[in-house]
């Protein structure tokens, strides 16, 4: 029922990586997809964050769903400790998007403070400039779960930058920021 209710409001439902690393770490690939089929849903997201896999493992999976399904994929790590040179995030974005992902995520958790951002949630601008030289933003939904963060990125990229990791409760204040309703946005959204 939610599925349809997401479906009827013109939304694009996939169900989140951590799925589909539980299948995955139980070697059940076939049933993953099986159930994809079964509840009708046409995207997926392929995600390494709680399991150990090769990227090239994961790309794979990227292909075999792509034939299929849309793909999202995750770049990025769960582990605040773990930092991953620019150079490593363009890598591993550029071949997920060739083997089939219809857009990446740039990883940060619901607490926004990993991955594209530091341990006090600050954006890490050095990281973001560099993947933008070589990847399109438009390939890319940031996770920006915190209201500085979607700030951030609509000053740099504009108010239909692609923004994930939102919660529910926060949509209506994102689209307000969007579209220049708050004072964070407010003269970033007049047209000169």
């Amino acid at each position: 029922a939610k599925i349809d209710l997401y479906r009827e409001a013109g939304l694009m439902v996939y169900i989140g990586g951590t799925l589909f690393e539980a299948f995955i770490v139980r070697n059940m690939f076939t049933e993953y997809k099986d159930l994809l089929r079964k509840w009708d849903l046409n995207m997926c997201e392929v995600s390494d964050g709680s399991i150990e896999i090769s990227h090239k493992e994961k790309c794979h999976y990227i292909k075999e769903l792509a034939k299929e399904f849309n793909v999202v994929s995750e770049v990025g790590s769960k582990d605040e400790n773990r930092l991953i040179a620019p150079y490593k995030w363009i890598e591993l974005m550029q071949k997920e998007l060739e083997s089939g992902s219809w857009k990446v995520i740039a990883e940060a958790r619901e607490g926004g403070n990993v991955g594209i951002y530091n341990k006090g949630g600050d954006v890490r601008s050095d990281l973001i400039d560099e993947i933008l030289t070589k990847i399109n933003s438009n390939d890319i939904l940031w996770e920006a779960p915190k209201k500085s963060q979607q700030v951030w990125f609509i000053k740099l990229l504009g108010s239909n930058v692609n923004l994930g990791n939102i919660s529910w409760d926060e949509v209506i204040p994102l689209e307000t920021l969007r579209i220049g309703l708050r004072a964070d946005t407010f003269f970033d959204y007049i047209k000169k």
